[in-house]
């Protein structure tokens, strides 16, 4: 979707119909609503616009930053007020990410449902209604994924399908099952009405198999329930979906290749993406990474990679505490680097700021931007949905429904197969495979947001964040965090029709 960055700058009347009637006259530098919506091509500026939205920073370039309220990192930068949410200063008060996704997905909401409004207006004849149900379903894609956010993040919440007005600005919310209904629902629509070509030939527009993989993402995050017991209707959904996608996409040769901007275009392992392009829309991942240490991968995390033999560092008889990166997992130097990324033949960069756990996020660099700086202009795009994460899913799910069956070795064997690391040994139990590709997800998926969600979902986060051990911070987490509180503004504004969840009033 390089191209579609372009319209990255939505007119502003886009998100405020509302002001007509209080201006006697419309902006000279903007268009007014009335204005707009007259062609097609205005239409496909403003889902590009909605597309647009996804580039918040929690949702695009600070995805490496989750994996910093875990076991995996520490944010010297408190982004996100991960410093806040390690230790357990959790409140409707509390800033960073607790307030601004909530703002982000609901601004992204809104633009998308005056799109769709004006969409079943529009009857001009260059807009076929065969094109326009393929623009609902991008549309409801993106609601899809936002709401998504909203209910795995604070569980009940407004359930917004149409503009508001002045009228009708202050919503109530909904039970977290009715949420879900709605990520489903509009996740179904799309999964009707989209292009079926994989995504690296849809153009950067979602696809079919783009809306399949939040299904399926939505659903494994909701099989857990409350208790961390699976559901298995629910993972029957999931391994059926991770089967469809799989016939679609092959694994990138290289690992690094899916997050390096020359060879993300076309990768095969790509199933969708938050895209950027330079000069205009760039987000600043090298500077992040490279040269502020946004997120500073931790010890425990570095000592997680096997060897290359398959068993864990420091029992592994190739375990070398005097080059410890060495004869290693592959991908724990295409993760994390030590003092300052290296590439070899010359690429280096010494970062500016503090190494504070000696290490840095390796994984979304790219060795032709360097020196990395205030003027780099990175246009590397925020890999969502990728083929590895499928195969994870899938085993995940046939695991906890048929046991470690040779479907489930193969998916693990073909994800580790592409960086030589060996098969897993054969015998495993239901239990053991279990723990396998837990470890697996964490290693494989490192720093790109997922590890936060899946100690939630897996109801692991209070044993495994409470036991950490080598954070900057100390780490305190209670069960009431599984759902993060409404932010208090929000609450304050809506006049008393926002509730507080109630393990924060």
């Amino acid at each position: 979707m390089k191209k579609y960055t372009i319209y990255i700058c939505l007119l502003l009347s886009l998100m405020g119909t509302a002001c007509k009637k209080y201006l006697d006259q419309n902006p000279k530098d903007a268009l007014a609503s009335g204005d707009f919506w007259q062609k097609k091509s205005d239409f496909d500026q403003a889902l590009a616009a909605a597309y647009s939205s996804l580039q918040a920073a929690e949702f695009a370039v600070e995805l490496p930053v989750w994996d910093c309220f875990t076991d995996n990192g520490y944010a010297q930068h408190n982004s996100g007020s991960a410093k806040e949410i390690v230790s357990g200063s959790i409140s409707s008060t509390t800033g960073g990410y607790i307030p601004q996704l909530y703002k982000d997905a609901y601004a992204g909401i809104a633009r998308i449902n005056i799109f769709l409004m004006q969409l079943a207006k529009y009857t001009g004849p260059d807009f076929p209604d065969a094109d326009k149900k393929k623009y609902e379903a991008e549309a409801r894609f993106l609601r899809a994924y936002f709401y998504f956010q909203l209910y795995n993040i604070y569980g009940d919440v407004p359930v917004v399908l149409e503009p508001l007005s002045l009228e009708t600005q202050n919503q109530a919310k909904v039970a977290a099952p009715d949420v879900l209904k709605q990520v489903l629902a509009d996740a179904d629509f799309a999964i009707a009405n989209l292009n079926a070509a994989p995504y690296y030939q849809n153009g950067g527009h979602a696809c079919v198999s783009s809306a399949q993989a939040l299904k399926a993402r939505t659903l494994i995050f909701a099989a857990y329930g409350t208790n961390g017991t699976p559901d298995a209707a629910l993972l029957t959904q999931v391994r059926d979906l991770t089967l469809q996608i799989q016939s679609q996409y092959k694994l990138s040769a290289n690992f690094e290749d899916v997050f390096r901007d020359a060879s993300q275009k076309g990768n095969t392992e790509i199933i969708f993406s938050i895209n950027f392009l330079a000069p205009n829309n760039t987000a600043p991942w090298d500077m992040y990474y490279g040269d502020w240490l946004v997120a500073s991968p931790l010890q425990n995390f570095v000592n997680d990679f096997e060897c290359t033999d398959g068993l864990p560092y420091g029992t592994s008889p190739l375990t070398n505490p005097a080059a410890p990166f060495e004869n290693r997992d592959p991908r724990l130097k295409k993760t994390v680097f030590v003092d300052h990324p290296d590439f070899g033949g010359g690429k280096i960069h010494t970062p500016s700021n503090s190494r504070p756990t000696g290490y840095g996020v390796m994984k979304f660099l790219v060795p032709e931007n360097i020196p990395y700086g205030f003027s780099t202009l990175s246009q590397q795009n925020a890999v969502v949905f990728r083929l590895a994460e499928i195969l994870l899913m899938y085993a995940e799910a046939q695991n906890e429904l048929a046991g470690p069956d040779a479907t489930v070795y193969k998916a693990m064997t073909d994800l580790r197969a592409r960086v030589s690391m060996p098969a897993y040994p054969a015998g495993l139990t239901k239990d053991q495979m279990r723990q396998r590709i837990r470890h697996e997800r964490r290693i494989e998926l490192a720093f790109e947001g997922l590890r936060y969600f899946d100690l939630r979902r897996w109801h692991t986060a209070s044993t495994v964040l409470n036991a950490v051990k080598d954070g900057i911070n100390p780490y305190h987490y209670e069960d009431k965090f599984y759902h993060w509180p409404l932010p208090q503004p929000e609450i304050d504004k809506s006049g008393g029709v926002l509730v507080q969840n109630p393990e924060y009033k």
